[in-house]
């Protein structure tokens, strides 16, 4: 086990930018099948702004620095519906990690449980309505059930990400219920929600960062 500094956090915002951009245009070539075709765009804009203001952090700052100082960045990035869906997650995350000058395993599972949460909470979905939330729920579920069973960080994140990739596989198979592509109704059916693309990238890149 190790604990998880800010510093590894603010390595951490890097790796999320630059697995997006490199994303990008996939997620906003999803994003235009039921959607504006800009996911793939705010997401970028909002992850370089959060990695750009964490470049100039103090480094004796601690993790819920990064994580609130990453998500007003982000929103103020960001003017899309993920704008305040991720700034509200990456707070909690904040809340989270309140007090700890660095996350252990369990902090660090407890801190991605609850920017899933948050997703959830600011976006006011459910699963199963073909957002984000159906890659970010099962993930923090995974993690968590892992993580309380025993696991270690890498094996956790390892079956956030395995959820994930199901999660957002699954909703090809939904109609969606929120957001702009909600207006399409059976049309949406078949083709996977970007958000819930996006969240694979971040989750991986969650992934790559801290548990190896």
């Amino acid at each position: 086990m190790t604990d998880i500094t800010a510093a590894r956090l603010v390595v951490m915002f890097g790796k999320i930018a630059a697995a997006i951009e490199a994303e990008k245009d996939r997620l906003c070539a999803l994003d235009g099948v039921i959607g504006d075709a800009d996911h793939g765009i705010a997401m970028s804009l909002g992850f370089s702004a959060a990695r750009d203001a964490l470049a100039a952090l103090d480094p004796a700052a601690d993790p819920t620095t990064v994580f609130n100082t990453a998500a007003k960045s982000f929103l103020n990035a960001v003017g899309a519906s993920s704008g305040p869906l991720y700034a509200t997650a990456l707070m909690r995350a904040g809340a989270s990690a309140k007090g700890k000058a660095a996350l252990t395993d369990a902090d660090f599972v407890a801190a991605f449980q609850a920017m899933a949460k948050g997703i959830q909470d600011r976006g006011k979905a459910e699963r199963g309505e073909k957002t984000m939330i159906d890659a970010w729920l099962p993930a923090a579920d995974a993690a968590g059930e892992c993580i309380s069973a025993g696991g270690g960080l890498a094996a956790s994140l390892e079956a956030a990400v395995s959820a994930a990739k199901a999660g957002a596989e699954a909703t090809k198979g939904m109609v969606a219920a929120k957001g702009r592509a909600e207006r399409l109704g059976e049309r949406s059916l078949g083709h996977m929600d970007p958000g819930a693309a996006s969240a694979v990238v971040v989750i991986e890149a969650i992934r790559d960062a801290v548990a190896n």
